[in-house]
């Protein structure tokens, strides 16, 4: 259980839209209420009474939208966008008082942006939603690349676990890391996770068509491992390498050479989720020249490093039969 809040804790309020999600509904206050009294959380609705959740269950929040007003942070879980806003929830969200901290989680950043809190300035939410968000709310820089943007009185993070996250790193600024990592322990999961959404974001392979350039990248994908060159993947379709090029970034939206780049990066991805081969033989299964070749183009598109990204993507389990036990201090 968590101990009371401490006389003075810093006061959060989390607002439960409709259609809120369940899960990062009760991520402040788990991780937040973990931190040994220093915060205060509650929940409220935009009107005092229960919510329905994107699940089958009815959230029932301990307050209305006047605790809003006696806030120090407010925090904004996911919920069931639509195009419109809900005025009730903007109504609500005009009686936090000036500097209070906002914090969306995911989906939580289309109100803050229909409020106007994000335009001119960078924010994120979850990556499937990006040209949704943007269609919407063109004023706001978005960044689907990250977990979280903090702009001290505004904090936007993205999907589901990224609450955590978020919720993680208020802590730490608030009280330091030593705070963060206790509370991290006690909820079981890491102080801080390397890279950003981008490692999480499926990048699926257009449709190669039986025209065009279809069946020579259908050919090079069979050959990654070869060095290909625009001369090469120019024979194999019969044009000129300025037709192939030409041809090939009307059809994919891409270069040759950024397209080998990405399909490389994807097979390699693949097998640091799917084996145990070591990184530099990845490299050379994918056609990457060296380890530090496909450590450089990985960390451009995923932020991470092979090795930190296996450890993301290829947990080692117990084997069958083997029990382990593990500290939760």
């Amino acid at each position: 259980m968590s101990p009371d809040p401490r006389p003075g804790a810093h006061k959060v309020v989390v607002l439960a839209l409709d259609g809120v999600y369940p899960f990062e509904l009760g991520i402040p206050h788990r991780v937040l209420g973990s931190a040994d009294g220093r915060y205060e959380v509650l929940s409220a609705s935009v009107d005092g009474q229960p919510v329905r959740t994107d699940a089958d269950l009815t959230a029932i929040p301990g307050h209305g939208p006047e605790v809003l007003a006696e806030a120090d942070t407010v925090v904004i879980p996911p919920y069931a966008i639509s195009p419109t806003p809900d005025p009730q929830a903007l109504t609500a969200l005009s009686r936090v008082r000036p500097g209070t901290r906002l914090v969306s989680i995911c989906t939580g950043a289309f109100l803050l942006a229909a409020a106007g809190l994000l335009d001119g300035r960078r924010a994120t939410t979850h990556w499937a939603l990006t040209d949704y968000f943007q269609e919407l709310f063109p004023r706001v820089e978005l960044d689907a690349g990250v977990l979280f943007v903090d702009h001290g009185d505004v904090l936007t993070s993205a999907g589901a676990a990224s609450g955590v996250d978020v919720c993680l790193h208020l802590v730490r600024q608030d009280h330091g890391s030593e705070v963060a990592n206790q509370v991290a322990r006690r909820c079981v999961v890491p102080p801080y996770r390397d890279g950003g959404q981008a490692q999480y974001i499926e990048r699926p392979l257009p449709p190669a068509s039986g025209t065009g350039t279809g069946p020579t990248r259908d050919w090079a994908l069979q050959r990654l491992e070869l060095p290909l060159s625009l001369d090469e993947l120019a024979a194999h379709a019969a044009m000129s390498t300025r037709t192939f090029a030409r041809r090939f970034r009307e059809e994919t939206g891409l270069s040759p050479g950024r397209w080998l780049t990405q399909q490389r990066l994807r097979r390699a991805r693949h097998l640091l989720e799917s084996s145990d081969l070591p990184v530099e033989r990845v490299a050379h299964e994918v056609g990457f020249a060296t380890a530090t070749s496909l450590r450089r183009h990985l960390a451009a598109e995923a932020g991470v490093a092979p090795s930190a990204y296996r450890r993301t993507f290829r947990a080692s389990g117990p084997a069958a039969g083997d029990v382990r036990e593990a500290s939760t201090t």
